[in-house]
């Protein structure tokens, strides 16, 4: 008996499962998401056609360069696959200097590797992408009291921490990310590094800065294994974060 009534339950939760509607359906509501539909779709779908990937995307990566104000979207069709770059947007406003976020009013933007955690298409800036800061390596590292939070991808073109792009952009990357959520990708992979690490001019930059700080110095190298192994393999390794809260390749 109690196997049967632990079988319909099962039943029951996988029906209500079932039931709900997709992150995409939900999304609809609401009058920006409508209107972004309505003025993106169609050319974010030819933009895929004519890249050779499927659309509405199934997994996507985003990656973005604090020093060198980009912004990465990058596509793939299945976990099988490489991914490839879709598209680079302008990163429009920036604060803070380079270096991890550390503490709550910092001004700093994170680095480091994070994924989407919150989709707000009613954002004060237009329309926001919250990313999980602070996740496990923050918390080692960072202030253990106020280490900040309310991180997104959004719009409005200011910033005070966070990563602006325009109003366009964000419901074009608002649109990608709902889709891959409504395809099944869960966490939606979010990297963040000081700089790109194959521009002289930014690694100059940075070893000015790091110069006299080893910490920090000893950061960038970390994150850097991370920048270097998908610049090879166009794959996202698994990270993991140590007792140091450094992070590791695994």
């Amino acid at each position: 008996m109690k196997c049967i009534l632990g079988l319909l339950l099962s039943l029951l939760l996988v029906q209500q499962l079932l039931a709900q509607p997709s992150l995409m359906e939900s999304q609809r509501g609401n009058i920006r998401v409508l209107n972004a539909i309505k003025t993106k779709e169609d050319t974010l779908k030819k933009q895929f056609e004519n890249a050779g990937m499927q659309w509405p995307p199934k997994q996507l990566y985003i990656r973005s360069f604090k020093y060198d104000s980009q912004l990465e979207i990058w596509a793939r069709n299945d976990s099988k696959s490489t991914f490839k770059l879709f598209k680079t947007y302008k990163v429009c406003a920036l604060s803070g200097n380079l270096g991890p976020k550390r503490m709550e009013g910092d001004y700093q933007v994170p680095e480091g590797f994070y994924y989407i955690n919150v989709f707000n298409p009613k954002s004060t800036f237009h329309m926001s992408l919250g990313i999980n800061y602070p996740n496990a390596s923050d918390g080692m590292l960072s202030d253990s009291a106020q280490p900040g939070g309310d991180i997104y991808i959004h719009g409005s073109c200011v910033t005070v921490g966070c990563i602006p792009i325009t109003d366009t952009q964000i419901e074009e990357v608002y649109l990608l990310a709902s889709y891959a959520r409504t395809s099944g990708e869960d966490f939606i992979p979010v990297h963040i590094f000081p700089i790109r690490y194959n521009n002289p001019k930014s690694v100059l930059q940075l070893n000015k800065v790091t110069k006299d700080d080893k910490d920090y110095q000893h950061f960038s190298e970390n994150v850097k294994t991370v920048y270097d192994y998908f610049e090879q393999n166009k794959k996202l390794p698994i990270i993991s974060v140590n007792n140091k809260g450094e992070y590791v390749i695994m």
